[in-house]
């Protein structure tokens, strides 16, 4: 039975899509053919550009199973539709990663042979074999395939689809596949390529060509071409080849680099286990397959996991950092070689696509091995490609409003049409006259060339910013950059220096600290056990000869003065266990007398580093297993964030003041980390270590002591946090490091001012039959001030209240630690959005909580900016709205928006940019409007009397005139500061629509006026060739020209069009010059010398020719001889129009309406004095602003954003903040603050 079915695929993901099923309909297809034939072709334009209609149109629903055609929608805002076709291959098995030899029709999942996958039996080598009818289809270069079981299509990433266990990765897959096992697996795997196919030329014409812009113009250039306008039909047709080949360039040019990029390396030959080693291609592979990873590296490929060896990996394609990173073998045995392999928990040990492998370290006799995960577009890398091949629509709102615009414009042309119609008829004239009259008043409606002139603008801001060493990928979020209100900021390599630099180290020896010493090379300490740590217990390997790797390692190992040695090649053959990294201190360290001192001489040998766990953002620590020449037993060294370390060592050995000590130092901004370590037992062996979970080994510790690393704040940091803090925009920090240094540098860069109090949200889960709680503790303010009298910033940008807000409320920060925000979460979800409304300072975030939070920044309205180093902020640095990533990658795939500048002073500047580049799109899409509608008056005008302007009139006013000042007056630089309001996002608002409608009007008065006046001139008549006009006024001009005109069949010729010519050329002229708006987001308009140029020059040679007539031009643009007073009177209507529409626009919309009614965007609630201090001036504003805003019905009216809304509530909250002190339980809310402690 046939039921009208809808089921999610990529259920929870970002790519989430409804699916229905169709089946082709022959009557609706045959209807459809009719129709496309009655419409010369355009019902099948239609269903080209809407899918849904196309898929509905010609075929008939059905179930999922039975479907031919499917049809997507994504479930996003932007609910896009899609169709796909389903195939159908045959294959010995169901799913990807099934038993061969165990398939039968008696082992089908569900139990019922015929329901599901249909089957079909082949001889096979003389035996039988079942082949299974397998369905899929391809959508956005990912396959999904059917699943009888969950009855509906699934998609196949690679060897995690089977959850397997790291340990049966090592026992089930390192011997590698069989040929047959690897070709049936490519069958739904594909060919392991990301393959990027660069279209023919011919195919993107095609495509550019059905754009629904281009058929509006060939409808334009077939209807001009009929009423012998073949000049401008020939200038639009030239325009819009041009458009064409620059579009078709620009887009294959893009195919082509990406192509390159991906293809540089995706093709190559490797070393794959199957029984033997033997060579194949890399586009063989499939998850499961074993490849070796040659001695001198390689690029990868695929995804694949480490089983054997160890690898130094160059990640810079995926993070924008190219700091080397070690890749060890992944857990064999233990607690974590039991769970589930997952690509992100243990990314480690995964070796990425596209990632550079630069050195292999290996057992003697043994080969560095991994095993393919994911291979083709399920790779980290094929992902990066595929989100850049189908990037998500831009959300913006100028573009939903655009839309919305263009439709109102439609409508006013559907008017002029049906008026036209109307006269036309009432006139008697010819059908075919009517016909194209009507049509061609749609054509003046829509502007043409609108698209062109919008982008221009963003062009003009790409180039800007790459002038400051700003790149952009994704240049649509220029424009949205402008409206940012909130901007997250990493610490460490972004506010911070991106070195550390060892301010000194304090040991702990017998439970208590030792004074901390600034040299740890000095020789009290180069040969303790403190010292032996620091030397051993990090990720550096040396490259060329250089010692490379984590900026903070090498601080430390720099520190200690140790030499780090590692093995060659020929070493590590002649060895049967590993040869590993050795380190030593350094010669002259030993004095000669003391050469004999046992203790001395065991504590200087060489040290050899045996294992290492790297570090993890998840663990907060690393460690390694080393082994003292000499010496029978080895020891395990331990390095992370001192709460972790503390908490793995024997309580007696770590000091009762370290609460004390380590708050102590992070107060005042250090960042601290921890050492510890421990004696291994004497019977483990080296291969035994090699297996060893790191749950084992990082137990029982003894606590060492203490390493101090200053962070110094950048130059830069305090100067461009004041500067966004003065414009309004929100600043936050989010990072890995401890609460305590994140507070301190908040407090010292200026995030948080020194007067304001910061709340610490510490949050635990349920534990015991206890139910969640948060704790809210309140931090030593350093400078301890009166607060009473501060008022909370709250910008109400989308509404006003009549009432002052002058609620008092102290000054306050939330503060919050990764695991706090994780049980928030998760147990107060009622809170999450009132706490990250004052959260400024986020500690210990993991990667993925960095991007949750930036969801639900955005959940509640903000429009979100994230900088950071690109390193652990990848996923934050694409969800928000404008990712910006430090690194001198020029091409960071990261982000959208990379810069070569190492601090954040780029963040105002592309904030500038985008408000200029924004209100750019503002002006130039006011201009088009207004040049579309004031050459619809004068025709509509001039149809009344059988008219309308010539040929060579509209070619002048829109390619010298329209195109001309529209792609000049998008010249405008930005602003050199950031002012307080941020520009509307919205083309449907108050004050935009005001500003349009009233020149619409001012145009509409001023051409009726003139249409009126020159018709009551004493020496108005229908005009003639034989008609002297000119000699009312001056018999000196010659009228020859008149006489010898042929008679004009268009009636184009008459003193009505030419009057209404002259006046519309200065009106396209003002509104440009009205229009293009300088300060406060763009450098004023007679600093862009092109645009000032291009109308100076056409006001000149406007004006030279309606004074002194040129015949030639005259006979040129089909203007008529008017006398001499009547050009004056014209240059009179001509200047008091521009002086109204000035006035309109300046004084009204820009000092009363903006200053009054719509005095939101300006921060209308900013910190204010009490009512008795308004000075008369103040006190008439407010008045005026009351009675204005009740006049446009905008008293009382709430905030649009979330978060404006909630900051008023907040105001209002007498329990919030929190109490010091007090406890939130999960059970307690909404009453949620119980008593202090």
């Amino acid at each position: 039975m046939k039921t009208r079915e809808v089921m999610i695929i990529n259920q929870g993901l970002e790519d989430e899509m409804e699916v229905w099923g169709y089946q082709p309909c022959l009557w609706k297809r045959v209807l459809v053919g009719v129709g496309a034939v009655c419409s010369g072709g355009l019902l099948l334009l239609l269903l080209y550009w809407l899918p849904e209609w196309g898929v509905k149109g010609t075929c008939t629903h059905t179930s999922l199973r039975d479907a031919h055609t499917l049809l997507l929608r994504t479930t996003d805002e932007f609910k896009q539709w899609f169709r796909a076709k389903v195939h159908v291959m045959s294959a010995p098995g169901k799913r990807p990663f099934d038993c061969l030899d165990l398939q039968s029709t008696a082992q089908l999942p569900n139990g019922d042979k015929d329901h599901g996958i249909s089957a079909v039996r082949e001889e096979h080598h003389g035996a039988f074999r079942q082949l299974f009818q397998i369905h899929s289809f391809t959508h956005h270069s990912t396959k999904y395939y059917w699943n009888d079981v969950i009855q509906n299509f699934e998609l196949y990433k690679g060897l995690e689809d089977v959850k397997v266990s790291c340990a049966s990765i090592h026992s089930d897959h390192s011997p590698g596949l069989s040929k047959t096992l690897q070709d049936y697996r490519r069958s739904f795997f594909g060919e392991n390529e990301i393959a990027v196919r660069v279209p023919s030329l011919f195919k993107l014409l095609i495509k550019e060509v059905l754009n629904p812009f281009y058929i509006f113009q060939l409808f334009s250039v077939i209807l001009w071409s009929a009423e012998d306008y073949y000049y401008y039909a020939t200038a639009i047709v030239f325009m819009s080849m041009i458009s064409i080949a620059t579009s078709l360039y620009t887009i294959k040019k893009q195919y082509v680099m990406l192509h390159d990029m991906v293809a540089a390396h995706s093709v190559v030959r490797v070393s794959v286990c199957r029984g033997n080693i033997e060579q194949a291609m890399s586009t063989d592979l499939v998850p499961g397959d074993v490849i070796i990873i040659p001695t001198n590296g390689m690029v990868m490929p695929c995804d694949a996991v480490l089983v054997h060896g160890t690898c130094i990996v160059n990640e810079s394609m995926l993070t924008g950092q190219s700091v080397p990173v070690t890749k060890t073998s992944l857990p064999s045995s233990g607690e974590e070689a039991a769970s589930s392999f997952n690509m992100e928990e243990h990314k480690r040990h995964t070796l990425f696509c596209g990632t550079h492998v630069i050195q292999t370290r290996f057992y003697a006799g043994e080969l560095v091995e991994a095993v393919v995960v994911r291979t083709g577009f399920s790779t980290e890398k094929g992902q990066l490609v595929r989100s850049i091949l189908h990037p998500k629509p831009t959300d913006f709102k100028l573009y939903h409003d655009a839309y919305l615009f263009l439709l109102c414009l439609v409508g006013v042309a559907g008017i002029g049409f049906v008026y036209t119609i109307i006269l036309s008829i009432m006139n008697k004239v010819p059908a075919k006259t009517i016909i194209i009259e009507s049509l061609d008043i749609i054509t003046i409606t829509v502007p043409p060339a609108l698209p062109a002139a919008m982008t221009a603008g963003i062009v003009y801001a790409q180039r800007r910013l790459k002038r400051v060493g700003i790149f952009c990928i994704s240049p649509q979020r220029i424009n949205m950059c402008g409206q940012l209100n909130l901007v997250c900021f990493d610490k460490t390599g972004t506010l911070t220096e991106d070195g550390l630099d060892l301010w000194g180290v304090q040991t702990a020896e017998g439970g208590r600290f030792s004074p901390p010493e600034a040299d740890a090379a000095k020789e009290s300490l180069v040969n303790t056990v403190f010292v032996a740590c620091m030397a051993t217990c990090h990720s550096l390997t040396k490259i060329e000869g250089e010692l490379s790797g984590d900026p903070l390692d090498l601080k430390m190992f720099s520190a200690t003065g140790w030499i780090l040695e590692e093995p060659t090649e020929e070493e590590t053959a002649l060895h049967n266990p590993i040869m590993p990294t050795v380190v030593r201190p350094p010669k002259p360290s030993v004095p000669e007398a003391n050469q004999n001192n046992p203790t001395t001489h065991n504590m200087s040998c060489e040290i050899g580093i045996v294992r290492q766990f790297p570090f993890s953002s998840t663990l907060q620590r690393m460690s390694v297993v080393i082994r003292r020449l000499g010496e029978k037993h080895m020891n395990a060294y331990l390095k992370g964030a001192p709460e972790v370390v503390a908490s793995l060592c024997k309580p007696h050995t770590v000091p009762q003041s370290f609460t004390e000590t380590l708050e102590t130092y992070t107060r005042q901004g250090f960042r601290v980390i921890a050492l510890a370590h421990r004696q291994l037992e004497s019977k483990l062996s080296w291969h035994k270590v090699q297996s060893l979970s790191r749950n084992l080994i990082e137990t029982n510790m003894e606590f060492l002591g203490l390493i101090i690393m200053q962070n110094k704040i950048k130059e830069e940091t305090a100067g461009v946090l004041l500067e966004l803090r003065q414009a309004n925009i929100r600043t936050l920090m989010v990072t890995g490091d401890n609460m305590l240094t994140a507070i301190s540098v908040a407090r010292d860069c200026g995030m948080v001012r020194a007067h304001e109090k910061v709340i610490i949200a510490d949050a635990v889960p349920p534990k015991d039959f206890h139910p969640a709680r948060i704790t809210w503790n309140y931090t030593e303010n350093p400078a301890q001030t009166n607060n009473g009298n501060q008022t909370v910033e709250i910008n109400l940008e989308h509404g006003v209240y009549d009432k002052r807000v002058t609620q008092q409320e102290p000054s306050y920060h939330f503060a919050v630690t990764g695991r706090a925000f994780a049980v928030i979460t998760e147990y107060f979800p009622q809170l999450v959005q009132k706490l990250v409304l004052r959260a400024t300072v986020f500690a210990r975030m993991a990667p993925d909580q960095k991007t949750q939070l930036v969801e639900v920044l955005q959940s509640i309205n903000y429009t979100v900016g994230m900088c950071g180093d690109g390193a652990n902020d990848c996923g934050a640095l694409k969800r928000a709205h404008s990712g910006i990533s430090l690194s001198e990658l020029e091409a960071s795939v990261a982000s959208p928006f990379t810069s070569t500048t190492s601090n954040i002073s780029c963040v105002p500047n592309l904030i500038r940019e985008g408000r200029a580049a924004l209100i750019t799109s503002f002006c130039v899409f006011k201009f088009m409007a207004l040049y579309s509608i004031i050459q619809y008056l004068s025709v509509t005008l001039l149809y009344s009397i059988l008219s309308n302007l010539g040929d060579f009139q509209f070619l002048f006013i829109d390619i010298a005139i329209i195109l001309i000042i529209a792609f000049t007056m998008s010249l405008n630089p930005a602003w050199k500061e950031l002012v307080w309001h941020r520009p509307p996002s919205s083309l449907i608002s108050g004050r935009l629509l005001c500003s349009v409608l009233t020149q619409i009007l001012t145009c509409l008065v001023f051409q009726v006026l003139a249409f009126l006046l020159v018709r009551q001139q004493s020496w108005y008549e229908t005009w003639t060739p034989q008609s002297d006009a000119c000699n009312v006024s001056s018999s000196s001009l010659s009228l020859s020209r008149n006489v010898t005109s042929p008679h004009d069949h268009k009636n184009i010729k008459n003193y009505e069009n030419t009057t209404l010519f002259y006046v519309s050329s200065f009106q396209y002229l003002a509104v440009a010059i009205i229009f293009s708006k300088g300060k406060p987001f763009r450098q004023p308009s007679y600093k862009n010398w092109p645009f000032m140029l291009s109308c100076i020059g056409l006001y000149t040679f406007v004006l030279l020719i309606m004074l002194y007539p040129v015949p030639a031009i005259d006979s040129f643009l089909e203007i008529v001889c008017v006398p001499h007073d009547w050009r004056v009177t014209l240059v009179i209507i001509v200047i008091v129009n521009a002086a109204v529409s000035f006035m309109l626009e300046i004084l009204i919309l820009d000092i009363i309406l903006r200053r009054l009614v719509f005095r939101c965007n300006l921060g209308a609630t900013r910190p204010t004095e009490p009512l008795s201090a308004d000075t008369p001036q103040e006190a008439n504003d407010r008045w005026g602003s009351s009675f204005l805003s009740w006049l446009f019905c905008r008293r009382n009216k709430p905030p649009r954003a979330c978060y404006m809304h909630l900051a008023l509530e907040l105001l209002d909250d007498a329990d919030w903040p929190p109490r010091p002190s007090t406890v939130t339980y999960a059970s307690d809310l909404p009453s949620h603050i119980s008593g202090p402690l």
